[in-house]
């Protein structure tokens, strides 16, 4: 743009710039004089807040995903900050780490080849085995790609499949590959290799989530790639060698335990995961499509965690002696509360000493006009509805949620009937997305909720051991799109085939049809589930007021159940 007379701009736009400058100093005023009016040490958890949320949300700790290098840098943070408040370790033998093992599904190991004329196919990019692919090996034998004869592998254009079924919402790929690998290996196939003519693979790849039984022939698909380069002509005679070999995918996450002992009866257990996406690998970004980012996860849950240092300095230096102090960092919570749920099956301290359990999981986005800070668990004790509003002139108001369950690290401590709570300022544009870092925390607003917190806490320390009273369940969420609830909370740390009930909520369908937790769901209609995807997708295709059975197994017995979808 072309600079014009500078006179002639300074005339024309002078009381313009003299509005925008006022503006500009007032707001600075205002800003400085609110900043001067924060206490000393307010100023300072301010600071430290800033410190610790641009230390777990930068990018060299590549989005903290649970069991990797950046959460390993994460841990040792939080380690450093556990110390400098002057707690003790209280994980494995007496460190500061409490380990788990996260079951990643399956993966393709090295051993896996396809060779054609001797020469070796690229894994990945000219061919992959699918998950329910037998492990076994077929020794090299001329084949040709337009026969299907019993001793030799055969070969499957799916372009007709495909097409007939683009717009077919039911059609499952996988259930018709697997189906046809079935009638092949009977027919005497030793191997079903799958292509598609036109090239498009569709929403075919390996899925490493697939808990679905193995077949008893190698099945592998094809990619346009693979076939256009090493097995084009369809006349020719050719000689295959494969072999495929899949194992089980494990990692390592860890929780950050540190203990405030006061030597009193009862213990309270504040937490937080300091876990998040990663690059998204595990299929939990809200970003669907284009190169992989990092996720920082500054609110989520980097703010909670931040806070979780904060409170375990204010309590180090409090007079609230009365309970001794459990400070949790959780991993594995976005692959479905791992850590929690690992901690309380495997407690290193007495559970039934625990008076109640606090949870912040992305305090960090206190929203400048409406200024609500979400409180979950109201209904789990008698005795927060006397102390939650008893503090006066709160900078943000209050919305309870009476549930004890819910999407974060709460639900586990709730299933061992401990009272709970779970603060919450709300989802925004930045979940679950690479854009959520650390300058658009509100530092201000997490301040607040701090010392509201802290002050809470001090209440609480007049309090006998609470009461626990069960609330409602609240359904987690999914990607899959459906309009109907079981009424169930999945085991997200199952690794077998199926879904593990965890818990039931009163009142909805399963319950009616007593289906109990530690069942296992492995068919929903017609529908077999293997996974919880497979059981997502299956409870996509029902409505309001369908009626269908559910098979469950119950340790060594087989049942089956009559439902009916209710609202």
């Amino acid at each position: 743009i072309a600079t014009p007379n500078f006179a002639t701009f300074v005339k024309k736009f002078y009381p313009v710039m003299k509005r925008i400058l006022f503006v500009v100093l007032f707001t600075s005023q205002c800003v400085f004089a609110f900043s001067q009016r924060l206490r000393k040490a307010d100023r300072q958890i301010v600071e430290n807040l800033k410190s610790s949320i641009n230390f777990l949300a930068n990018d060299r700790l590549e989005g903290r995903r649970a069991g990797t290098a950046g959460e390993k840098s994460a841990s040792e943070f939080i380690i450093s900050q556990f110390k400098a408040a002057k707690l003790t370790p209280k994980g494995d033998n007496d460190t500061w780490l409490q380990s788990f093992e996260i079951k990643d599904g399956k993966q393709i190991n090295k051993a896996t080849l396809f060779m054609v004329n001797g020469k070796e196919l690229g894994l990945q990019k000219d061919y992959f085995p699918l998950a329910f692919s037998a492990g076994k090996s077929v020794a090299e034998i001329p084949v040709a790609t337009s026969l299907s004869e019993r001793g030799a592998p055969w070969f499957k254009d799916i372009e007709a499949v495909f097409d007939e079924n683009r717009d077919n919402p039911h059609f499952d790929i996988y259930e018709y590959m697997k189906k046809e690998a079935g009638i092949a290996a009977k027919k005497g196939a030793t191997a079903l290799i799958f292509f598609n003519s036109d090239g498009d693979n569709g929403e075919v790849e390996f899925n490493k989530k697939d808990k679905s039984e193995t077949l008893s022939i190698p099945v592998i698909y094809l990619t346009k790639s693979g076939k256009e380069t090493y097995l084009k002509d369809a006349s020719a005679i050719y000689d295959i060698r494969l072999k495929v070999d899949i194992g089980e995918s494990e990692r390592t996450g860890h929780n950050v335990i540190g203990y405030m002992n006061n030597n009193a009866a009862s213990t309270v257990i504040i937490g937080a995961h300091y876990d998040h996406l990663g690059y998204g690998e595990d299929g939990n970004s809200m970003l669907r499509n284009g190169p992989k980012q990092i996720h920082n996860g500054a609110d989520d849950n980097a703010s909670g965690t931040a806070a979780l240092a904060e409170l375990a300095t204010l309590l180090s230096k409090s007079k609230s002696k009365n309970n001794n102090y459990l400070f949790i960092a959780f991993s594995g919570e976005e692959l479905g509360l791992f850590g929690s749920k690992y901690f309380t099956e495997h407690p290193t301290i007495d559970l039934s000493s625990v008076n109640y359990m606090i949870n912040m999981d992305m305090i960090g986005r206190l929203n400048d006009s409406s200024k609500v800070l979400t409180i979950g668990g109201y209904g789990t004790s008698p005795v927060w509805s006397e102390v939650l509003y008893a503090q006066k002139k709160l900078p943000f108001s209050i919305k309870i949620d009476s549930s004890g369950t819910g999407p974060s690290d709460h639900t586990s401590f709730y299933r061992k009937n401990i009272p709970v709570l779970f603060f919450f300022t709300g989802l925004h544009h930045d979940y679950h997305k690479p854009s959520d870092d650390a300058d658009k925390i509100n530092y201000i607003g997490e301040l607040h909720i701090i010392k509201y917190i802290a002050e809470l806490i001090k209440d609480l320390n007049k309090e006998d051991k609470l009461a626990f009273t069960p609330t409602r369940e609240t359904q987690t969420t999914s990607n899959a799109r459906f309009s109907v609830s079981l009424g169930i909370m999945p085991d997200y740390t199952y690794s077998g085939s199926g879904v593990r009930v965890d818990g039931v909520s009163d009142g909805r369908a399963a319950q009616k049809a007593g289906i109990q937790t530690g069942d296992v769901l492995v068919r929903l209609g017609e529908y077999a589930v293997n996974s919880l995807e497979t059981y997502m997708q299956a409870l996509s295709k029902f409505k309001t007021g369908d009626s269908t059975t559910v098979n469950v197994k119950r340790g060594n017995e087989d049942m089956k159940f009559d439902i009916t979808f209710v609202k």
